[in-house]
């Protein structure tokens, strides 16, 4: 009994091993499927997504963890205490400091001195 068990559980085991290896078998994508694209195409102009406002309330700065407004005419977060905009890229905010840039802080700082 414990032969046949035996002799059964190799013979089914090399029938999965066969079904397996022939299986795996990954038909060749030539590169000649994909479109190159011409000089004389039209370039169009890719839109921004836009950014969506309710981030807001979620997101702040991640060196004083004060909250960011949103200038539309640059598409970055603004932190007004430190003068840091981060900017938006592809509708996500990049909320890394050492890609954001140092902005002059407002007028009103020059004024109380």
């Amino acid at each position: 009994m414990v032969f046949n068990v035996l002799r059964r559980l190799s013979t089914e085991t090399a029938v999965v091993r066969r079904c397996v290896v022939h299986r795996l078998r990954v038909p060749a994508i030539s590169p000649a499927v994909v479109p190159a694209r011409s000089f004389t195409d039209p370039v169009q102009d890719i839109v921004q997504p836009p950014f969506d406002a309710s981030l807001l309330e979620v997101l702040v700065c991640p060196l004083s963890k004060k909250p960011l407004r949103y200038e539309a005419e640059t598409n970055e977060l603004i932190n007004d205490d430190h003068g840091i905009a981060y900017p938006i890229i592809n509708g996500i905010p990049n909320m890394i400091p050492q890609d954001a840039r140092l902005i002059q802080k407002g007028s009103d700082a020059s004024t109380q001195e």
